[in-house]
């Protein structure tokens, strides 16, 4: 696991599987994998986390910082128990969890033709850091029906407004796009209109504001 002190958290946390079945997300238990005196219990795919901290003088592809990868839900537990939550890292930062083998770039094979899904969020810390937890705990557990649709999820630590957004492979899909968009309104229990759809394609073009959305809930 990646020591950099930047995004490392020198606290620990007790979790455990329930978590993510308090987000109505399944845990099989039937699935579980014996390792050792320990179960575990597998995730449907193998999920890798990255931190990016903002240097102009490397170029995108270069500020992307492989942290691990994980593959069940236990491991997922270790992994972030031992990281900064997103509150506490700097302005510029950026955590992203992707599906093993899609990095978190618009030029990536597996996001080109896509877009995703923009959650503004306040500047509260405990709103961040719950809200971040709660989307990859979504991501992990598999909770939409169109689950090869979603590649990832990133959030943006920024002065002026902080962002979350959920990266799916296919923008033309709409059924699947609102599907998804709708699946995570319900499950943050976020207020109508917080959400806004824009394609990677047009995010490549334009910056901010002017970045057209295609679809608001």
């Amino acid at each position: 696991m990646a020591t950099d002190p930047k995004f490392v958290n020198n606290t620990t946390r007790s979790t455990s599987s329930t978590e993510l079945e308090s987000l109505g997300v399944s845990v099989d238990a039937n699935a579980a994998e014996m390792i050792g005196p320990f179960i575990k219990h597998p995730l449907e795919h193998t999920w890798t986390l990255w931190y990016l901290q903002s240097d102009r003088s490397k170029s995108w592809e270069e500020l992307q910082n492989e942290i691990t990868s994980f593959d069940m839900v236990e491991d997922f537990w270790s992994l972030y128990t031992h990281i900064k939550p997103p509150s506490e890292l700097r302005f510029g930062s950026d955590y992203s969890l992707f599906k093993k083998g899609i990095q978190p770039m618009w030029e990536d094979e597996a996001n080109k033709f896509g877009g995703r899904w923009v959650i503004a969020t306040g500047r509260s810390k405990f709103e961040l850091d719950k809200l971040w937890l709660d989307v990859i705990l979504i991501l992990i557990g598999e909770s939409f029906d169109h689950t090869e649709e979603i590649c990832g999820a990133v959030i943006n630590l920024r002065g002026k407004q902080n962002k979350i957004s959920v990266w799916t492979a296919n923008g033309q899909n709409e059924g699947a796009v609102i599907h998804i968009g709708l699946k995570l309104r319900e499950m943050l229990r976020l207020p109508p209109l917080q959400m806004q759809y824009q394609l990677h394609k047009d995010s490549m073009t334009k910056q901010g504001s002017m970045v057209k959305s295609v679809y608001c809930l």
